[in-house]
């Protein structure tokens, strides 16, 4: 018999482990930072919960900075957290788009 194991990934916010697929991942990839709504963007990913207080609490720690090991935009990294931001609220009000 097979085991299907649900793989854990650690949220950058919180650092709280939950299964990869309710987590939202952030990907690195050509010097910019990609949001995927489907998990299978290229690049070294990272992930957060799908809690704005989450978000904006790796957002002010700079959680992508020190995951990543390198400086990152201040530009580059708030338009990367706006847009987790925004995929949380459309998934809040009914539209799933993650």
């Amino acid at each position: 018999m097979k085991d299907h194991r649900i793989p854990m990934r650690r949220c950058i916010g919180c650092r709280e482990s939950f299964p990869q697929n309710t987590l939202i991942r952030m990907s690195l990839w050509d010097e910019e930072i990609h949001v995927s709504r489907n998990g299978k963007t290229p690049g070294r990913g990272v992930y957060l919960c799908k809690n704005p207080k989450c978000i904006e609490k790796a957002r002010k720690s700079n959680a992508l900075q020190r995951n990543y090991k390198r400086q990152i935009g201040q530009i580059i990294t708030d338009t990367a957290f706006d847009e987790a931001l925004a995929s949380v609220k459309e998934v809040v009000n009914g539209e799933e788009s993650i």
